[in-house]
């Protein structure tokens, strides 16, 4: 049986510990040297690239976080590394110098998007993970995703990634099975990372064994409500709890 203590006993910081407003941006070195420095569990978000650079980014497209308006997997690196992150003087990371920054101080929370056929992104990840010493898990709102890891690499710590997905275009059938997870019957998830916005339609069915994080709480009294309940909560605007203290 796994262990899973690495994924709950500290916060885990959603897309590093940024700032916006003050010149950090999401999924940047300076968003994981301040969570670091903290002592958080660091979650972040990759994308494969048209050359097989594997990046640390979490929208699809980068106008939000650079102004250039183009998909990431229709970029190579070459491209990439040529942008800035919210007209700071942050870089895009490849997710091999991120592994290579942190170098085990905390653990990895690492969601894979999934804008590239399934195990492309995959492959490459698991690739680069097996040369890393730190502790890591890897988690994906794809089931197809999730069951890649449990046939190609079991012992690494996978989880699901779900919602209600109420604002989801999915019809009424996909959104019933993926909101209450049914593919984890095949799929065997180690953990569940559920939106904290309906997250009690789960709580009341949670097993003893059964570990689920709650995303992504961004206030106290959001904390406060979820901190017992679930084995871990994935925050931002970690402020927040400076001011708890």
């Amino acid at each position: 049986m796994k262990n899973l203590t690495f994924l709950t006993e500290k916060l885990i910081a959603h897309r590093g510990f940024f700032d916006h407003k003050n010149g950090i941006p999401e999924n940047s070195m300076q968003a994981f040297q301040r969570a670091m420095e903290d002592d958080y569990i660091i979650e972040l978000d990759v994308h494969l690239l048209k050359d097989g650079k594997v990046i640390v980014f979490h929208d699809d497209n980068l106008k939000r976080m650079t102004g250039l308006d183009k998909p990431v997997k229709d970029c190579d690196y070459v491209e990439i590394k040529k942008l800035n992150l919210l007209e700071t003087r942050e870089k895009i990371p490849l997710l091999e110098d991120v592994l290579n920054f942190v170098n085990g101080k905390v653990a990895l929370l690492i969601e894979l998007k999934y804008d590239v056929k399934v195990g492309l992104l995959e492959k490459e990840v698991l690739e680069i993970l097996q040369k890393y010493d730190g502790k890591y898990a890897v988690q994906s709102f794809s089931p197809k995703s999730i069951f890649w890891f449990k046939k190609n690499a079991p012992e690494v710590v996978r989880g699901q990634l779900a919602s209600g997905f109420e604002k989801s275009k999915m019809n009424k059938i996909e959104k019933f099975f993926m909101s209450n997870m049914i593919f984890n019957y095949f799929t065997k998830p180690d953990f569940i990372a559920y939106d904290v916005k309906s997250i009690d339609k789960i709580l009341h069915k949670k097993k003893q064994n059964d570990k689920i994080l709650a995303w992504t709480v961004r206030d106290k009294p959001t904390f406060e409500k979820y901190v017992e309940k679930c084995d871990n909560l994935i925050c931002e605007n970690l402020n927040f709890l400076t001011e708890m203290a």
